[in-house]
């Protein structure tokens, strides 16, 4: 996607564009805002016209995200130290193809430890041609001392109505599925983009969270779609608690997916099977 196409964020668009546009591009960028927000979306785009390439499999371009440990596959994800020397060792190396490297950290709020100092050490002495870019849910995520050396990019909360909207499309979507089978969710998937599948991604993802506070007996003013709460008590009742947990998982693991180049159409398939089958 270009950076031109990106809707609802038309302020941190603009500061990307006239970085790019004056030849003022920062070494270090801070993405601020919900989940949800385009904020990966435009690290991609942005990166791609540094690198005057859409490719995600681009050599320039490196996407560091959250992992369990090497011991513990279902361990908690955090971005470890050895993460960051490796960034710092490919960091001092000159480009492949193009005129600058790009480094995202996703999640950047998971750096764990000693990790945030190490990180900061190549901040400080950045290495010629690079640019990084952290990708944050608040400023406060990180120490004062590493957002201070990149310039923070804001990122809005869609407004109610789009977020509305895109919620009431995944559930008819959803229902669509479940009532005609897999002929629909081929005809459907296919004719979506990354945007698209991402805010879909999140807002399963946000249907869980209502399905286990409705599972747990929360009242409608906490979930985040109210409106449908007897609905959703019902839907509860056909899930079990593991089966929300591990539809949750998939999602974010859907999210990653994304980031590294999974075919959206791929990835809303498996998303649907899982949501359709209840996750059973």
């Amino acid at each position: 996607m270009a950076l031109d196409e990106i809707r609802d964020q038309p302020r941190a668009v603009a500061l990307l564009r006239r970085a790019l546009e004056t030849g003022r591009v920062a070494h270090a960028y801070a993405f601020v805002g919900p989940r949800g927000s385009g904020r990966m979306t435009t690290a991609l785009a942005f990166a791609a016209e540094l690198l005057g390439s859409p490719s995600r499999q681009h050599p320039d371009l490196h996407v560091i995200a959250p992992t369990p440990p090497e011991t513990n596959p279902k361990g908690a994800r955090a971005i470890r130290i050895a993460a960051i020397r490796e960034l710092s060792r490919e960091a001092a190396l000159r480009p492949v193809m193009a005129r600058r490297k790009v480094f995202i950290l996703d999640e950047a709020e998971r750096m764990t430890g000693e990790t945030p100092q190490a990180f900061l050490k190549t901040l400080e002495e950045p290495p010629a041609a690079t640019v990084m870019i952290l990708i944050l849910p608040r400023a406060r995520a990180v120490p004062a001392t590493v957002l201070s050396r990149c310039q923070v990019v804001r990122f809005e909360s869609r407004g109610d109505e789009a977020a509305a909207a895109l919620s009431a499309q995944a559930l008819e979507l959803l229902d669509e599925v479940r009532a005609q089978g897999v002929e629909a969710m081929f005809r459907r998937a296919e004719r979506v983009d990354r945007e698209k599948v991402e805010g879909l991604v999140d807002a399963y993802w946000l249907l869980c969270r209502d399905l286990l506070l409705a599972k747990a007996g929360a009242p409608p003013a906490l979930l985040l779609n109210g409106a449908r709460a007897e609905a959703l008590a019902r839907e509860a009742e056909t899930w079990t608690l593991d089966g929300i947990l591990r539809t949750i998982e998939l999602c974010r693991e859907a999210r990653e997916a994304l980031v590294h180049n999974v075919t959206p159409r791929l990835t809303l398939e498996i998303i649907l099977s899982r949501l359709a089958l209840r996750a059973a």
